[in-house]
């Protein structure tokens, strides 16, 4: 892999679309068409559809959206870590809840990027998860990693006596 002026790695990596949205997956389609080395395999539109095309295709990355007509992404991501672990999984939302995004990484999203971001950002963010590098983008991680190092007072299991807990 080469880095860029601007960047980005240039790197070989096919990617998948999937999201209910067709003008969201003509202007990723149209972003990556431009990005060199990123050869986009399949785009399509529903959870079923998304599962059997990336074991199928089985795309170096799955950017795959939450919200699907017929089931949720965060399932398609956990059924692909079962069946197909080595298609990495990007999750390209509008869904910043903590509970979204903890659920997909429990699921085995490897990255978690909003669809407000910059096209650089998604595009970087392709590449990194493609790579099988993890990735936040900017306002989730800062969230996530205000959770991860909150102090929890209360102990890990709330109803064994401080003996048990020893």
């Amino acid at each position: 892999a080469a880095l860029t002026g601007d960047g980005l790695y240039i790197d070989e990596a096919a990617a998948m679309l999937a999201d209910d949205h067709a003008v969201v997956r003509e202007g990723l389609r149209s972003l990556l068409a431009a990005v060199p080395g990123l050869d986009l395999v399949s785009s399509v539109g529903t959870a079923r559809e998304a599962t059997r095309a990336a074991v199928t295709e089985r795309p170096d990355v799955l950017v795959l959206d939450i919200n699907m007509p017929d089931g949720s992404g965060i399932d398609v991501a956990g059924e692909l870590a079962r069946v197909a672990p080595d298609v990495h999984i990007l999750m390209l939302t509008m869904f910043d809840d903590d509970d979204s995004v903890f659920a997909a990484m429990r699921a085995g999203a490897m990255g978690y990027v909003l669809k407000g971001a910059d096209p650089e950002d998604i595009v970087r963010a392709i590449h990194a998860v493609a790579a099988g590098n993890a990735i936040l983008g900017p306002g989730v991680a800062s969230r996530t990693l205000a959770y991860m190092s909150a102090r929890r007072d209360e102990p890990a299991f709330p109803t064994l006596t401080a003996r048990e807990r020893e």
